[in-house]
């Protein structure tokens, strides 16, 4: 399992999703913390989670580590996970309603100009493309100049 897992092809271009995610990833963590008012709790409560204190450290301290381990590329696939699931979360909770225009279960829907398909499609713009680089960092792994490509190597994976 665990071979499989850390098993990835040698492409050489795949460091530049993984520069990409892990980048905003870790960006995007940091903030929650430097900025917690307008990016951090501040935000989480704004939004309508209970325990926001919680949830916005939780989120952010994944972030962090995930953006750190695939921008080095170890446990690839594991960090791609967990971020497929962060952007899958954070695209029900805050672009969804805006499709539909309206608040969903606790959660609170932004003031926004316009709502509908168009203006979930904008504002999910980043969301959207984090969640297709997670899902392609999860099915090709690392690839070449990755901890998980040097790991395989050593031992012949």
């Amino acid at each position: 399992m665990m071979k499989k897992f850390l098993y990835t092809d040698s492409s050489q271009t795949t460091i530049l999703i993984r520069l990409m995610v892990g980048a905003v990833f870790l960006s995007e963590g940091l903030q929650k913390f430097l900025y917690p008012a307008m990016l951090g709790a501040g935000r989480f409560e704004k939004m309508g989670f209970p325990s926001a204190d919680f949830f916005a450290a939780f989120v952010g301290s994944f972030e962090i580590l995930s953006g750190l381990l695939i921008l080095i590329g170890f446990i690839t696939r594991g960090a791609a996970i967990a971020m497929l699931i962060n952007m899958t979360v954070a695209i029900v909770v805050t672009k969804i309603p805006i499709a539909f225009g309206e608040s969903f279960g606790p959660f609170v829907l932004r003031d926004l100009k316009t709502y509908g398909f168009w203006s979930m499609a904008h504002e999910m713009r980043t969301d959207f493309s984090m969640w297709l680089g997670s899902l392609f960092l999860f099915i090709k792994g690392g690839g070449d100049w990755s901890v998980d490509r040097a790991i395989q190597i050593k031992n012949r994976l």
